[in-house]
């Protein structure tokens, strides 16, 4: 039989009795399971506040006082965990004592920062794993004095073995499916931490902000798993924020694609990166609720490479101002040639990602990460591309997304899907800076005033869902 990859978030490690959840989860399914588990909610912010602190102030007394501190806070918390999941004293006190264990070594860690006073990339990527780290100990003690049969198996025990790249990795799945389907063969519950694997050196590599999504389908991927099931504190995919639209639509069925744009343009249900090692071998992705028990598995949203236009194509309406765009301005930028290729390559050489380029005669339109619009700025600004005679920025824009197989060729009373979007936007009043179709088989999307988000995202959801 083969094996079911099952994935618990930092939203479903908010409280002690979530653990509880967790375990009833566990226990509902009544079969070998392996589950890959978030740093519990707000753990890893800390580290990383943490880890800047004491970079900071490297040498003094003060900040290594504050770091002394966040570890003693970790052990009281981890202490409270325990002590509302475990009833046994001596194993409370045995889950304490391995807890201690990597806490110690966390703080080892953060004190060799004030050392030294410098953060090597390959350190800060061990720093962070610990909420990982913590979280997986934990939950495998806890099952354990449960009466469940259950193991811990840390990303280096199992060769998950990454591309080596600090801070942003990719699974190396030639090196890595072998070892990891053999290290986790066999019955019980296997506990992976997610959100990090090692390089061929053993050394931990985040796979990103949010990556343990992404760790969850790698070991789906090198188990050629069942379904990769994924636990969250909402009812799967919908066809916008309920936060915004009063009432947003279930969606039932994604596939990879549209599962993949949504999470790209701001739909906070999967890594975006989630679905990449699941497409050759056709692993569902099933999204379930912790919230509501009475559904027992039956999940809200399933996710797999079916593709099929149908007569409701928009599934869903989406957006994130995790953008910025950077324009290079000049009378011939969009014909000279190598300009782009320039600037791209000076954007790499810093490690900023570009998101998207639209481009004119006139300007030259590049999207960012709004975290990178400062520095792409100063590197553009000073290198004086021929052909640029100005260089600004804005960060005070959103992209707005509407997402569904077939937007680009689906037409409705004989108006085009994207057209129908920005026409509703612009209807509203709503601020409309750039706008593309084509990048994507099956998005389309505008960039908008930032504080014109809402608008948009009411008016074009009002537009194919009626509210």
């Amino acid at each position: 039989m083969k094996k079911i990859v099952v994935k618990f978030g930092g939203s479903n490690l908010r409280k002690p009795q979530d653990i509880d959840r967790i375990v009833n989860v566990v226990q509902t399914y009544q079969r070998p399971l392996i589950l890959v588990v978030s740093a519990f909610y707000g753990i890893t912010n800390a580290l990383i506040t943490c880890v800047q602190a004491a970079k900071e102030g490297a040498g003094t007394k003060a900040a290594l006082a504050e770091s002394q501190s966040y570890t003693q806070h970790l052990r009281r918390l981890k202490r409270e965990l325990i002590e509302a999941n475990v009833a046994d004293q001596a194993q409370r006190e045995r889950i304490e004592q391995a807890l201690a264990v990597r806490i110690d070594q966390l703080d080892r860690y953060l004190t060799g920062i004030h050392c030294i006073g410098d953060v090597p990339t390959f350190v800060y990527d061990a720093i962070l794993s610990y909420g990982e780290r913590l979280s997986s100990l934990l939950l495998t003690e806890v099952l354990q004095s449960r009466g469940i049969q259950a193991r811990e198996a840390l990303p280096e025990d199992i060769g998950l073995i990454t591309d080596g790249v600090f801070g942003n990795s990719a699974c190396d799945f030639a090196a890595s499916k072998e070892s990891v389907a053999q290290a986790l063969a066999g019955e019980g519950v296997v506990v992976v931490p997610g959100f990090y694997g090692v390089d061929r050196d053993g050394k931990a590599t985040l796979f990103g902000r949010g990556g343990s999504d992404y760790s969850a389908a790698s070991i789906a991927c090198c188990i050629a798993a069942e379904s990769l099931d994924v636990w969250k504190d909402v009812d799967g995919f919908l066809s916008a924020d309920p936060g915004t639209v009063t009432t947003p639509r279930s969606i039932a069925q994604l596939n990879y694609l549209e599962a993949a744009e949504l999470s790209y343009f701001g739909a906070k249900i999967l890594h975006p990166r989630t679905v990449e090692p699941l497409f050759d071998q056709d692993i569902p992705i099933r999204i379930l609720n912790i919230t509501k028990p009475e559904r027992g598995l039956q999940p809200y949203t399933i996710i797999n490479g079916q593709r099929k236009v149908t007569k409701d194509v928009v599934k869903s309406v989406t957006s994130t101002d995790d953008v910025a765009i950077l324009k290079l301005h000049g009378p011939g930028v969009g014909f000279k040639a190598g300009i782009l290729a320039r600037v791209t390559n000076q954007l790499d050489s810093l490690g900023i990602n570009i998101k998207s380029v639209l481009t004119a005669q006139t300007a030259i339109n590049i999207l960012l990460a709004r975290d990178h619009l400062d520095a792409a700025y100063a590197a553009l600004a000073e290198h004086h591309l021929a052909g640029v005679v100005e260089v600004s920025r804005n960060a005070e824009v959103a992209i707005v997304a509407v997402v569904g197989d077939g937007v680009l060729e689906a037409s409705d009373v004989g108006s085009a899907i994207a057209s129908r979007a920005l026409s509703a936007a612009i209807a509203s009043g709503v601020r409309v800076c750039l706008a593309a179709a084509g990048a994507s088989e099956v998005a389309a999307y505008m960039l908008v005033h930032q504080d014109d988000t809402k608008l948009a995202l009411q008016a074009v959801h009002a537009e194919f869902f009626g509210a």
